[in-house]
């Protein structure tokens, strides 16, 4: 899906990572979804902020791919 993301069975239990790193995807997610910016986020796993932006972006397309089910309304 993404050329900055890597998934192999060997690493991280099969999680998706940053390539070439032990970094996973989660992990980043969690930085951010904290409050962390993306500068600080790459800075604290010293890799370049493309990395942080390549896990958004594999997130982004994950819950494109997902199934959409309507959700059930009262009125």
């Amino acid at each position: 899906m993404n050329p900055r993301i890597s998934i192999d069975p060997q690493v991280q239990h099969g999680r998706p990572v940053i390539k070439g790193t032990r970094i996973p995807v989660l992990t980043l997610l969690g930085c951010i979804s904290e409050g962390m910016s993306l500068q600080e986020t790459a800075a604290e796993y010293r890799i370049p902020v493309e990395d942080v932006l390549a896990a958004l972006n594999f997130a982004a397309e994950l819950v494109e791919q997902a199934q959409q089910r309507p959700v059930a309304t009262t009125q």
